[in-house]
């Protein structure tokens, strides 16, 4: 996973501060060396694939988005809970 890369489409896509995009794309890291995200999509899980996922989400911002996104998928599979994006600090 390509963090730098998955920020800069956060900040295309959705705006956030640079603190809230790097709490998004280290989560999203972990997320993806966990291994259980590309398995229950049944896809490689690359930085458009997750942008894409999260521009189902409502209105919000990167770690709003994201969080949403983690409980679709916790109410779906089960244990996405633990990489919710619960703080970051402020630019």
């Amino acid at each position: 996973m390509d963090r730098e890369l998955l920020m800069l489409s956060l900040r295309q896509a959705f705006g956030g501060t640079v603190a809230e995009r790097r709490a998004v794309a280290r989560s999203a890291g972990d997320l993806v060396d966990d291994g259980r995200l590309s398995e229950d999509l049944g896809v490689d899980v690359t930085p458009t694939v997750l942008v894409e996922n999260l521009g189902d989400a409502p209105d919000g911002t990167p770690a709003e988005r994201w969080n949403w996104w983690m409980g679709a998928l916790e109410a779906a599979y089960g244990g996405y809970y633990e990489f919710r994006v619960t703080a970051w600090t402020r630019d």
